[in-house]
């Protein structure tokens, strides 16, 4: 039990950083290497092309890391709790949360007791619930759309700056493979390698992020949590999926889905809490 929980506490440091580095990675190469290459002219001033794809990245990048903020900022614990359970070493949860009653959960990583606890995110670093599970879909929904963006324009650029066709569907597929043979035998570049990497990378990202999203908002509307699934606590939903939907994006989901902001629900508990 000590040791799967340290590979977990380790697993929660590495996962943040890799994703840091990854982003930090992928705004260097679009703004180095693919929009310049793709939509700029040698010596000429930047053009609209180049200008509507650095704003198109940038929305996305920006409100994927402020939704990400978002979800570590306004954590889902219970403020009230005053008794915090203590779980058994031999606890069978493979999710590492102790089930209390009335949609409670006590994280063992977090250390901390969750509201409607729908998961522990190794990628934030805590767990989701009722406060910041809005911030998780929209984060998922951003991610997904950088790194599928991220992915088109990485193929434009080994189009253009190494001629690579992509027109047989098979080209994408083998060249991983082929890339790492190549590279191994000097006819490939670093720089050509690292890019078809992160081709997958953003494959691999994207899909993952479209699945959660998927997956969270089908849970949300039926009013249930991925901790109740897998417990095999299945209950009917209370509320219609748009009371469920607007009991998680609250009244500002319109101006949610375009900017990273604080729904006016949260705003009020805070200051319900404060006062």
């Amino acid at each position: 039990m000590y040791f799967k929980m340290l590979k977990l506490k380790l697993l929660n440091t590495i996962a943040p950083a890799y994703f840091f580095t990854a982003t930090v990675v992928t705004f260097a190469l679009h703004f180095y290497f693919f929009i310049p290459t793709i939509f700029d002219r040698p010596g000429a001033r930047p053009s609209a092309s180049t200008l509507l794809h650095a704003a198109i990245f940038l929305f996305l990048m920006l409100n994927a890391l402020g939704n990400y903020v978002m979800t570590i900022r306004y954590p889902a614990e219970s403020a009230n709790e005053s008794v915090v359970p203590v779980c058994s070493p031999d606890c069978p949860d493979r999710v590492d949360a102790h089930y209390l009653l009335n949609d409670r959960h006590f994280c063992k990583l977090c250390k901390k007791v969750i509201l409607k606890r729908d998961h522990h995110c190794f990628f934030t670093g805590n767990c989701i619930g009722n406060k910041n599970m809005r911030y998780f879909i929209m984060f998922c929904i951003y991610t997904s759309g950088t790194c599928l963006y991220s992915l088109v324009l990485g193929v434009a650029y080994l189009t253009v700056e190494y001629s690579i066709s992509f027109e047989n569907p098979l080209t994408f597929l083998t060249l991983l493979p082929l890339s790492i043979g190549y590279f191994f035998l000097g006819a490939v570049s670093g720089l050509q390698f690292f890019l078809v990497l992160m081709l997958y990378v953003w494959l691999g990202i994207g899909l993952t992020c479209a699945g959660f999203c998927c997956q969270q908002v089908l849970l949300v509307a039926r009013g249930q949590t991925w901790c109740q699934v897998w417990k095999g606590h299945l209950v009917e939903a209370r509320s219609s999926w748009r009371a469920n939907l607007s009991d998680v994006f609250g009244s500002r989901w319109v101006l949610g889905l375009f900017v990273p902001v604080q729904t006016v629900e949260a705003q009020l508990a805070d200051e319900k809490k404060h006062e």
